[in-house]
């Protein structure tokens, strides 16, 4: 417990030497690798059932090269698709905006230290130091969870077209 305490109290100092916009980059994180982890979840699970579905759906059709029945292939591969695509650009502007969050902590933490320039004419160092934690631990922080995300985006990007592309080479206009 000891050890949690201790951990917790790490964070909070970090926070604090960070500023709020560290809070903001949290969040943005979190809500991110949620969805990222919920696109993984999606692709290993429930995924299997729509393309299944889809298979019998085509395989039930008795003739399949008339312009109806492409025009019905097209329609069973949006279907999947767009379940399939589902929040992925959701997960790619999460990640464009960590690193705007951090630009944001280093424009924050940059007034501080001129504010504190003006006041004092640069002659109080610490707290000068103070700004300028406030304005490169956010940035190292949103650039952290943009290169992250990206990682997780590239990710679920290339299952998702893997995907795609497999179910379209699965429905065969045949017969």
């Amino acid at each position: 417990m000891l050890a949690l305490m201790d951990a917790l109290d790490a964070i909070i100092a970090f926070v604090e030497q960070g500023g709020t916009v560290l809070l903001w980059i949290a969040v943005l994180s979190f809500v991110m690798w949620t969805l990222i982890f919920e696109r993984i979840w999606f692709y290993k699970g429930a995924l299997k059932s729509d393309v299944q579905n889809a298979l019998d759906s085509w395989e039930a059709r008795s003739e399949r090269k008339s312009w109806n029945a492409h025009q019905i292939r097209l329609a069973l591969v949006s279907r999947v698709s767009e379940k399939v695509n589902s929040n992925l650009d959701m997960v790619a502007t999460c990640v464009a905006i960590c690193p705007l969050l951090g630009l944001l902590g280093t424009v924050t933490g940059m007034i501080e230290v001129f504010t504190v320039l003006g006041a004092t004419g640069g002659g109080d160092a610490k707290a000068m130091a103070g700004g300028v934690s406030k304005a490169t631990i956010p940035t190292m922080a949103g650039m952290v969870a943009a290169l992250s995300g990206l990682f997780g985006n590239t990710y679920i990007s290339n299952i998702a077209q893997r995907e795609n592309q497999l179910l379209e080479d699965h429905l065969t206009m045949d017969h």
